[in-house]
């Protein structure tokens, strides 16, 4: 990718598609291992990671859930707070990916060199903010104790 942001105009319109498969593949590589590492949790702390994707596809879908239905939970204090702090780093770095895809897409339709460029750099910061998710993970699990 670093090097694919030097590539003449030409260059990007020969190789446009081998960028695209290089960050489908990097993305994906970077799915499977937070999946695995997310495996390592405890079924409390994967519980209220849950429990927060549920919050926030509710919100999304019905603006007007009450208090009580959010409040309402079986999950310790201090896991709930990890698993916010991991929903954050994962939002974040979901945000930056959609960023990255969405700046390709536009450099595609407009045959655009520095926007290309400026997708590559948002790939690389995308995978940054990924690993860093995963990091966490990691941290997470050590933290809580795994379960099996």
């Amino acid at each position: 990718m670093t090097e694919a942001m030097d590539w003449s105009v030409m260059r990007w319109l020969w190789e446009k598609r081998t960028v695209r498969e290089t960050a489908d593949l990097a993305n994906a590589a970077l799915d499977r291992l937070d999946k695995k590492v997310k495996t390592q949790w405890t079924e409390e702390l994967k519980a209220a990671y849950r429990e927060l994707e549920a919050a926030s596809r509710n919100s999304k879908s019905r603006r007007g859930t009450s208090n009580a239905q959010k409040s309402k939970s079986a999950v310790d204090g201090e896991v709930k707070l990890l698993a916010e702090k991991m929903k954050q780093a994962d939002d974040a770095a979901y945000h930056a990916r959609m960023d990255a895809e969405e700046t390709f897409d536009q450099a595609e339709r407009q045959l655009s060199t520095s926007m290309a460029c400026e997708g590559c750099q948002k790939a690389i910061d995308s995978w940054r903010l990924h690993e860093k998710a995963i990091r966490l993970s990691e941290a997470l699990a050590a933290k809580t104790g795994t379960s099996s």
